[in-house]
């Protein structure tokens, strides 16, 4: 039996790249959204991923296994409630995308309202809406053959009957309800939304017409209602004026925006979300106020105990972040290089390092960097291991980096022996505070008691 999402009167967080992560998307219905969507995700990344149940964060993971990357993460307190856009121009890609995520989301709502050139030289976006036959394939096979509903997002064109025309081409393929930007493909935030446009869509289609493109006028959730009420539609979604202050969405009026963040930060420390993806989306909340003392201290954070010593959290992340260590939460661990097909003797990357060298050449141990673990630069691996070199009278340490398939692993030169952790870090930086630290142990300035007891060693 096909699942069911009603539509009708409902306020929603839009889709927005980088912005429509787990963090915010909760946060957004903690203040009242009744509907919140995904960022967009290409088909290709959701179908190279390996879906996990993650038992530490109680969430269901889409991981990219040549990295760790977290495509898409969700959890029960959003179930029924997240839609995930899809960025697609394949049926097929597209349909075996529905198959493998319908379990885990409300509905899948595909992208045809993107202008960017990624998405209109892939044949995604607005360019469907000027190849509506693939339009309309994608649409109809998702429809034929997923048990969840199955939407699409568009932006008006040119001309008001072309319009027309093409929204009640989409509705004929048993879509449940339509998203309609009230731009052209070559308008942006500066141009006025043409509220007229989406409320003529309205009239012409059965199923429900969700106006988007009213951020300008939004300042809090009456406004939201007000522009519903312009375009005549069944429900309004809420874009940029969600990204700057999430609690728009509360009947009782908008927060201050360091409330904003601090409910934001939590949540992204919960549930562990990438330090990168947490500071663009911090970035989008203050706005002008980065150009602030405090701005300009954010700017210069790079990791998520960083951020959070911002807004005088940062003991509450470290805190979080080695209780997750300590449970086994393993992220960047599971991560390893793709096979080297070309080397039988080769089952994977990790056991030849480059420039010739084997496992064998080199002493190794299974040692993560945690950056929360160093709240001094002078306790670094790396610092302490050129002090050690110094004191001992030994050449300075010598670095050299192996890139493979977007992950990174360090061989530090000691003396004459070589060291490298087994693990392979996301950057470089990372992957040379790990040689540094596994070669700390190996000389006993570390002790495997301390880095079990701190998360550097899991098992």
């Amino acid at each position: 039996m096909k699942a069911t999402l009603d539509y009708r009167n409902k306020i929603i967080l839009a889709p927005m790249v980088r912005v429509g992560t787990l963090p915010m998307r909760l946060l957004a219905l903690s203040f009242g959204a009744d509907i919140v969507y995904t960022e967009e995700i290409i088909d290709w990344k959701l179908l190279k991923s390996e879906r996990r149940v993650n038992d530490v964060l109680n969430t269901i993971d889409y991981v990219d296994k040549s990295d760790g990357t977290i495509i898409f993460r969700t959890c029960d307190k959003e179930k029924g409630k997240v839609v995930l856009q899809l960025g697609t121009a394949s049926a097929e890609r597209a349909l075996a995308v529905g198959k493998k995520v319908q379990g885990d989301v409300a509905a899948v709502d595909i992208n045809m309202g993107c202008p960017k050139d990624f998405s209109i030289k892939g044949g995604m976006g607005v360019a469907l809406l000027y190849d509506l036959e693939r339009a309309k394939k994608i649409l109809t096979t998702l429809v034929d053959n997923l048990d969840i509903p199955v939407t699409c997002k568009v932006r008006i064109m040119p001309e008001l009957d072309d319009t027309l025309r093409t929204v009640k081409e989409l509705e004929s393929t048993g879509i449940s309800a339509i998203g309609v930007h009230g731009r052209t493909k070559v308008e942006r935030p500066r141009h006025p939304v043409h509220t007229d446009v989406i409320r003529e869509v309205v009239q012409v289609l059965k199923i429900p017409v969700i106006a988007n493109g009213g951020s300008q006028e939004m300042h809090k959730r009456s406004d939201i209602l007000k522009f519903r009420e312009a375009c005549g539609a069944s429900s309004v979604m809420v874009a940029r004026a969600a990204q700057w202050n999430c609690s728009i969405f509360r009947e009782e009026g908008p927060l201050p925006i360091e409330e904003i963040i601090l409910q934001y930060l939590r949540l992204a420390i919960d549930y562990d979300n990438s330090p990168c993806n947490t500071k663009y989306c911090v970035q989008m909340i203050l706005r002008d106020l980065q150009e602030t003392t405090m701005g300009r201290k954010f700017l210069d954070s790079q990791t998520l105990e960083q951020i959070c010593d911002v807004w005088d959290l940062a003991p509450y992340c470290r805190q979080k972040q080695l209780e997750y260590h300590n449970a086994g939460l393993q992220g960047r661990r599971q991560a390893a290089p793709q096979p080297d097909e070309q080397d039988e003797n080769c089952p994977t990357k990790r056991q030849r390092l480059g420039n010739g060298d084997s496992e064998q050449d080199v002493v190794s141990h299974n040692v993560s960097f945690i950056r929360v673990n160093y709240s001094d630069d002078k306790e670094l691996p790396k610092s302490k291991l050129y002090i050690y070199t110094v004191k001992n009278g030994l050449k300075l340490p010598k670095y050299e980096s192996i890139h493979k398939d977007k992950l990174f692993r360090a061989i530090v030169l000691v003396g004459e022996r070589r060291y490298s952790s087994s693990f392979w870090e996301k950057s470089k930086k990372y992957a040379e505070q790990s040689a540094a630290l596994t070669c700390l142990l190996h000389l006993g300035v570390e002790s495997r008691e301390k880095l079990i007891a701190n998360g550097a060693i899991i098992g």
